[in-house]
């Protein structure tokens, strides 16, 4: 990557639905909506109980992955590729407030 930063996923926010906000280590936020995710058959059919999605969400490996068991195990979550997750849309930070 050339002298490229290589993203990585500092911080997880829970958004409204299967969405949540991802705080990079370049400083910028992106807003990822893992609906899509969620409706097809697979691994990620254990997040479809928004509870689930919410609570498990965590940091693991650099992205945002879902600590299913709450051992903190990088083996046994549900992770996203970081690259996948950097390309969602650029937002404002969400827990930034109004002075």
């Amino acid at each position: 990557m050339d002298g490229q930063l290589i993203p990585e996923v500092l911080q997880v926010v829970p958004g409204k639905g299967y969405s949540f906000y991802a705080y990079f280590n370049d400083g910028t936020v992106h807003y990822y909506d893992a609906s899509s995710l969620i409706q097809k058959p697979g691994i990620f059919q254990k997040l479809k109980d928004q509870d689930v999605f919410h609570n498990c969400l965590t940091v693991m490996n650099g992205t945002a992955a879902w600590d299913l068991e709450g051992k903190r195990d990088p083996r046994k979550c549900i992770d996203l590729d970081p690259y996948d997750v950097y390309e969602a849309p650029v937002v404002k930070d969400p827990l930034e407030t109004v002075a």
